[in-house]
């Protein structure tokens, strides 16, 4: 017999304020009580994805919400997705799959549309697990969108689902991002909240107590918990590049990514940036890409636009002199491509039509297609005279003709990825390279660098998330939110 446990929203008063980790930490602390749970966040602007089983394409932070749960990441997890490709405009990915690009504005009106995605959605994970805890976006004091409001109380209010705020008091200001929050919702909304949570907090926590106590004197709303300052901690993020290393002052390879302008899934790299042995650098516009064992051309949402990006940074140059002085390079999904001799876009897939010359370190030729590809896939990958059994999942638009040695052969028999003849290059389709344990000790035994530390990434995403659950048991009042249960 299903158990039914109320479900919960879990909305922020900035981006960034915690609503991601808060919601795989209860996620988390549910499954712990037995409890068949779900997260949901139906909206999300990332260009971080992930794979479903389902062959649909989500927001990274619910596939690591999923994990939480103890589960396999479905489309419905997160109906809404927006991958930016400019400015103002987005790829809209409705229920897993692609739909259209929109500008800001054509959206604004479409969302009463996507709004029907969202009540599905979440009546499915409603109807198959015992609670759902629901992610927001952003802020929900955002004045100029809350008309048509999907992702935070205008969900809310239309699914009758409680929220709680949280902020980031390590921001500062954390007392005028909570009681301007509230003030800017309607009534109904502001009876909708059921407290606050304070998030990375550090110190004495009696320092803190005379302003909870006007927080909540003020608002008539509880401060259910202050969570601490995890030192160290680290899960995969959302959207915005985390560049926190470990510290090591004797690192054995020196890995460089320059930072594109739609660069996508860089959780690719968590793997590299966490080893202690590696000292891994994001480079940014104007920096120069030097002092590298081996450089990492990222993933992109805008594979044309951000290849004439990196040669208007001289990138290209200090790659070609990177080559001859024998570094080595490696391009993941766009990057792959920009490695390439062309990429044609004949459909305008990511723009005006036409086609870029590749940096031609790579005897590949992609054409853009309409149709995505999006698989999570396994196999094996020949590399330096060794064979390792490696994961990952593809997420891309463009089909490559390779005229080289293809090193990964996957599970469906299919050849992934090219090796340069001077075994200097290498690219892969494969997102989540790097995760295996096996392969950083390899990559480094191809660069040069001999006995490059195993480090388990997805055992350190476990360990990651419940370390947030037993800060959440140890510091919030869960009885205030679920008095059946705690």
């Amino acid at each position: 017999m299903k158990t039914t446990l109320e479900s919960l929203m879990v909305q922020g008063t900035t981006s960034d304020a915690g609503k991601s980790v808060l919601v795989a930490g209860l996620c988390r602390v549910l499954k712990r009580k037995g409890i068949s749970v779900a997260p949901f966040k139906p909206q999300n602007m990332a260009l971080n994805s992930a794979v479903t089983e389902d062959g649909g394409e989500i927001g990274r932070a619910q596939a690591v919400q999923a994990q939480a749960c103890g589960l396999k990441p479905t489309i419905h997890m997160n109906p809404v997705l927006l991958k930016p490709c400019s400015d103002t405009g987005a790829q809209v990915i409705l229920q897993g799959k692609a739909i259209t690009n929109m500008e800001a504005v054509g959206y604004h009106d479409y969302k009463l549309v996507a709004m029907n995605s969202v009540m599905d959605s979440y009546q499915r994970l409603s109807d198959s697990y015992d609670s759902v805890v629901i992610e927001g976006a952003g802020s929900p004091a955002e004045i100029n969108l809350r008309e048509n409001d999907i992702a935070n109380m205008g969900f809310a209010e239309k699914a009758d689902i409680p929220v709680i705020i949280v902020a980031d008091i390590d921001r500062g200001g954390v007392f005028a991002h909570l009681v301007g929050t509230l003030a800017l919702l309607s009534e109904s909304e502001q009876n909708r909240v059921k407290g606050f949570v304070i998030n990375r907090f550090r110190g004495d926590i009696a320092l803190l107590q005379s302003g909870l106590d006007w927080l909540e004197e003020r608002t008539k709303k509880p401060v259910l918990g202050v969570l601490p300052y995890l030192h160290g901690f680290d899960l995969e993020a959302e959207d915005a590049i985390n560049d926190r290393q470990v510290e090591n002052s004797d690192t054995k390879l020196n890995v460089v990514v320059p930072v594109l302008t739609r660069i996508s899934n860089h959780t690719d790299f968590d793997a590299l940036r966490l080893n202690p042995d590696i000292n891994f650098r994001y480079v940014g516009k104007g920096e120069r890409l030097t002092g590298a064992d081996l450089i990492i051309i990222p993933g992109t949402k805008s594979v044309r636009s951000d290849l004439e990006y990196l040669r208007t940074q001289g990138w290209d140059d200090d790659i070609n002199r990177h080559i001859r002085l024998g570094g080595k390079v490696i391009g993941i999904c766009g990057g792959y491509q920009i490695l390439g001799e062309t990429i044609n876009d004949s459909f305008g897939v990511e723009g005006a039509p036409g086609t870029s010359e590749g940096l031609g370190l790579l005897p590949i030729t992609t054409d853009l297609t309409q149709q995505k590809t999006l698989s999570n896939v396994g196999g094996t990958l020949k590399l330096f005279g060794e064979e390792i059994s490696i994961s990952g999942y593809e997420i891309h638009v463009g089909v490559s003709e390779v005229n080289a040695t293809q090193p990964i052969t996957l599970e469906t028999g299919f050849l992934d990825g090219a090796i340069s003849s001077c075994n200097h290059v290498f690219g892969t389709y494969l997102h989540g390279l790097f995760d295996a344990s096996e392969i950083v000790p390899l990559i480094g035994r191809w660069v040069g660098v001999e006995e490059i530390e195993t480090v388990d990434h997805v055992n350190n995403n476990e360990k990651a998330i419940d370390r947030i659950a037993d800060a959440i048991e140890d510091h919030m009042d869960l009885k205030k939110l679920w008095p059946s249960l705690f």
